[in-house]
């Protein structure tokens, strides 16, 4: 284990990193551990205050390559997150040398590879289907939910809940997704995904997360899409996802759906101590 290290009196290295505009800041404690508190995420990712981020992502040293935990806007944690995934592995794959690489995360074992032209690929794992998997609050038909427009429940190490409209667009986003989000059939709360079929194997999506808000992209979210449009005979397994950052790709395959898409290292800093001791 590493040591702990006093970050209100050195303060704390990091790096901003996205994925299609879906933006982290990942913390490396490999070499020194550090307390990540609820406090210390909300304050790190407040956009005026802080930093800002959608997700802080910590690396940690594990039995893989590397075990990682995130954390949201809010203060509260997340089994996955695909963007951040592919964003880390792209920098321990800079780092290392390596083309693949196995991360570990609540979520499980991961893979991450090398896809060529800057872009990465990870293998989320395979999508949780069944109703207590998700989790939902009861048993019900996860493929069109009893919620006005039917939407498809799926879990991606988070749960997803994906409507399928005429046009994306149109959909007041911000209100729609904080009252879905909120549902009293999802427990721990919901990802919402507003998706809609553009073209064959093509899908138009926008995003809102919980904990978070409106995001510009979603790894995780634009897997349990893939996933519902495909149950639902709406696309194949392999589809381009159109996202308000940018264009993903999905690939439902036997041994779990892999997404694949670019990432950017935007800068590295050093939070403060006087920012850190003011979070108390």
């Amino acid at each position: 284990m590493p040591a702990m290290r006093p970050i209100n009196d050195i303060g704390l290295p990091f790096m901003k990193m996205h994925g299609l505009g879906n933006d982290f800041v990942i913390v490396d404690t490999r070499a020194q551990a550090v307390p990540i508190t609820p406090a210390l995420a909300r304050g790190i990712g407040h956009r005026q205050f802080g930093v800002g981020f959608d997700q802080l992502a910590v690396i940690e040293s594990g039995e893989s390559d590397a075990h990682l935990v995130f954390y949201n806007a809010d203060g509260s944690t997340s089994a996955a997150c695909g963007n951040a995934t592919r964003c880390i592995a792209r920098f321990l794959m800079e780092e290392t040398g390596k083309s693949d690489l196995t991360l570990t995360t609540e979520r499980g074992s991961l893979l991450a590879r090398d896809a060529g032209n800057g872009l990465t690929s990870v293998n989320m794992g395979h999508p949780q289907l069944t109703w207590h998997e998700i989790p939902l609050a009861e048993e019900v038909d996860t493929l069109e939910l009893p919620i006005e427009g039917g939407p498809t429940a799926t879990g991606m190490g988070n749960p997803h809940c994906t409507f399928f409209v005429d046009k994306a667009e149109a959909i007041p986003l911000e209100e729609f997704g904080a009252r879905y989000e909120l549902h009293p059939l999802y427990p721990e709360r919901t990802n919402v995904q507003v998706a809609q079929i553009t073209g064959p194997d093509q899908i138009r999506m926008r995003v809102w997360e919980r904990g978070v808000g409106i995001t510009l992209a979603s790894g995780s979210s634009s897997c349990a899409t893939a996933v519902a449009a495909a149950r639902r005979g709406l696309t194949g397994r392999q589809v381009q996802v159109d996202l308000d950052g940018g264009t993903i790709w999905i690939d439902w395959r036997e041994d779990g759906v892999w997404m694949t898409g670019p990432t950017a290292h935007v800068f590295s800093g050093t939070l403060t101590p006087e920012f850190l001791r003011s979070l108390g």
